[in-house]
């Protein structure tokens, strides 16, 4: 017998640290699955490859950015009034900054963990 698939939507956050070049580091993805009012997020920034986008990158912002994301995906401070969907929506909405989300996809699993974690190693986190 197989496990209930459900649908799920995933978006991953990048570092684009020069709007005009179009370059970017995927940093982050989100995956949120509405049927399990799941939101989950798996980051990795890889410091050297972002310095080889923009030598002189303010790491420390940058990680303490991705920590607020990081944050507010788990409903703390003012995110923690809205739903875990609401969350999703309000991250991945578009916006001008250097920690930026790319659209969004979706996809069906089982195991919402298991697929963020497939997701992160194949997306975010670079090739061994």
């Amino acid at each position: 017998m197989t496990a209930a698939m459900d649908t799920f939507e995933y978006a991953l956050v990048r570092v684009v640290p020069d709007i005009e070049r179009g370059e970017l580091v995927n940093v982050a993805v989100l995956l949120y699955c509405r049927h399990r009012e799941h939101l989950a997020v798996r980051a990795h920034l890889d410091a050297d490859r972002v310095r080889a986008l923009a030598p002189g990158v303010d790491l420390e912002a940058l990680t303490d950015a991705l920590d607020a994301w990081e944050r507010a995906v788990r409903g703390e401070g003012p995110a923690g009034a809205l739903s875990p969907g609401e969350r999703f929506r309000w991250l991945t909405a578009p916006r001008s900054t250097v920690l930026q989300p790319g659209p969004v996809h979706t996809g069906l699993t089982a195991d919402p963990d298991a697929e963020i974690d497939r997701l992160a190693a194949r997306l975010v986190r670079p090739p061994s």
